[in-house]
């Protein structure tokens, strides 16, 4: 059932039972997880198949962070470091294509502009994660993870832009 009514005095219920307020760190971390993950599917409408297929990647990986920090119990996939290791190898296969100096003006393309928005939202996610670190247990992997997924966001965008580029020669 969708309507419970128990969120309308300002409270949810975590996976766990666990009672909560609305702006509690947890949810606050977790709620903008389910931000960027909205975002992420809009945005691989505009994608190549294998930025596509990369965003939906990171998407899966959401849901289970999302799952360990809303504290569903029995949960089967965590992220764990060879998750990381596979983002980092993203990265750097990226990087490898690109010719990064200073700062970026971003947005000249509609595709690279929606992935730096996912961008934006992953390094708000991570803010709100580490500020939960803070008071709560979270894994190391977590942090990392979030902070890999807006590396690879970041390296996504300028590889669209440079696609761009090169096609208008």
């Amino acid at each position: 059932m969708i309507t419970t009514k128990l969120g309308d005095g300002g409270n949810t219920r975590l996976a766990n039972g666990e009672m909560v307020s609305k702006d509690h760190a947890r949810v606050e971390a977790y709620g903008t997880l389910d931000e960027l993950d909205s975002f992420l599917g809009f945005a691989k409408n505009f994608l190549s198949e294998n930025e596509k297929q990369v965003l939906e990647k990171i998407q899966r990986m959401i849901f289970s962070v999302s799952a360990e920090l809303a504290k569903v119990e029995k949960h089967n996939k965590l992220i764990d470091e060879e998750d990381i290791e596979e983002l980092t190898a993203l990265v750097q296969q990226y990087e490898k294509n690109l010719d990064l100096k200073g700062f970026v003006l971003v947005g000249s393309t509609k595709e690279s502009a929606l992935v730096d928005i996912c961008r934006t939202i992953a390094r708000r996610a991570e803010r709100r994660i580490v500020a939960l670190s803070k008071t709560e247990s979270v894994r190391k992997e977590i942090l990392a993870f979030i902070n890999r997924v807006s590396d690879l966001l970041f390296v996504i965008a300028r590889f669209i832009e440079k696609q761009n580029k090169e096609n208008k020669k």
